[in-house]
């Protein structure tokens, strides 16, 4: 049996997420695209987990179905031991809302609002009131407490992204999901933003899941989960991001 056709189960002592099983299809008879094949997985409590694999490997399927935003052909997925795979639309967006961040290539911030109105926006739809210490010291964390009150258009790309990522902290989610975090940015102000993520894994106990193309950025990962034709057929830990190149390219060659 081929390294492409032995599907990895990746377990872990203390998963945040699990997932059992994932099919993902889309379309039918001959035009159908396996995106998804048997996939199983458990992401660890307060580690940084990326996933890595050549383009239509199934990656950015995977994160979406973990995270909620997409639905499984067949399989499941819980979230702190709740199931989600059969949540309607509100029971999902409650979910995402009190146990879910996002952090994305694009900022998404609302450019009529300032930094910190944009980071707590997901309180005020929630109808919740921020806890100020915690504020402020999420300020510090990301580094824009000096612009604070500034608008998107008067910030850098990588304060936008520390915005980004002070809003999907502000909750306190149990998993923070970042899909091509830096894929946006200059490498200078990408490495920041790294760091800035590494930080949350370590100082604030972050649980964290990172979809990436940038074996720098994947070096900095706990571990690395690498897929192919819609399975993970890979996982390695520790690595430099030159052992994290080889071992794309040994994904990416089969």
């Amino acid at each position: 049996m081929s390294l492409l056709e032995a599907p990895v189960r990746v377990r872990t002592a203390h998963a945040v997420v699990a997932a059992s099983g994932l099919t993902r299809q889309y379309g039918e008879g001959d035009t159908t695209v396996h995106a998804l094949r048997n996939v199983s997985i458990e992401i660890e409590e307060a580690r940084l987990t990326a996933i890595m694999g050549p383009s239509g490997s199934g990656k950015s399927t995977l994160m979406h179905i973990l995270a909620g935003l997409d639905a499984p052909t067949e399989g499941s997925v819980t979230i702190d031991g709740v199931e989600i795979t059969g949540m309607n639309d509100k029971q999902l967006t409650r979910l995402r809302r009190e146990h879910i961040g996002f952090v994305f290539q694009f900022f998404n911030l609302l450019p009529m609002l300032t930094a910190e109105e944009n980071i707590l926006l997901p309180l005020s739809i929630a109808g919740e009131k921020p806890e100020r210490e915690w504020v402020e010291e999420l300020l510090e964390t990301v580094g824009i407490a000096d612009r604070s009150t500034h608008r998107p258009s008067q910030l850098s790309g990588g304060q936008q992204q520390r915005v980004s990522i002070a809003r999907a902290l502000i909750s306190k989610p149990s998993v923070l999901f970042a899909d091509e975090p830096t894929g946006n940015l200059d490498s200078t102000t990408s490495k920041d933003v790294l760091a800035l993520l590494r930080h949350s894994v370590e100082e604030l106990g972050q649980t964290t899941v990172m979809v990436t193309h940038d074996a720098s950025a994947a070096a900095l990962a706990d571990r690395i989960l690498f897929l192919a034709d819609g399975q993970i057929v890979k996982e390695v830990r520790g690595s430099t991001a030159a052992e994290v190149l080889a071992a794309m390219q040994e994904v990416s060659g089969r």
